[in-house]
């Protein structure tokens, strides 16, 4: 049994230590938002924030996040960057097909939360590892800039 936080909230979890926090979420929590892409932290559609920073949840084991703190899509809407990031992509139209989108808006609001002012090169290095399969990079960059002009 192991006691999470996950945005904000603290849940008990009946899962083996070595389950991914990805399936902790989708399937013992019902938190869909999370995706699941490639199961080898090659694509970044999982990614949800511990402790603040961005990690791949199809690799790291809910007994890594005992006593941290699980930050997910679902929760973007409480946090002031991530509702800036959200309105921004939605500005851009940064969507396409979409599936990959939840990881992206992690990875860009981990990015603004600690760079108000990133340079092209800081939102390439966030964001590498968040793939596409649309292509809709530029606009990505585009929402990206676009919020953190709004955080400034």
């Amino acid at each position: 049994m192991f006691k999470l936080n996950i945005n904000g909230k603290d849940e008990s979890l009946d899962a083996p230590e070595d389950m991914p926090i990805l399936w902790a979420l989708r399937d013992v929590l019902h938190m869909t938002g999370t995706k699941f892409g490639c199961g080898m932290a090659q694509c970044g559609a999982c990614t949800v924030h511990l402790d603040g920073q961005p990690i791949r949840s199809c690799i790291t084991p809910v007994s890594m996040a005992a006593g941290k703190k699980i930050t997910t899509i679902e929760a973007m809407q409480e946090d002031q960057v991530g509702q800036v990031v959200q309105a921004a992509w939605r500005e851009i139209d940064v969507v396409q097909c979409g599936y990959c989108q939840s990881g992206q808006i992690m990875a860009a609001t981990a990015l603004l939360t600690t760079n108000h002012k990133p340079t092209d090169a800081d939102i390439d290095a966030a964001m590498s590892g968040n793939i596409c399969r649309c292509g809709t990079y530029p606009r990505i960059r585009a929402a990206i800039h676009a919020a953190a002009e709004k955080l400034a």
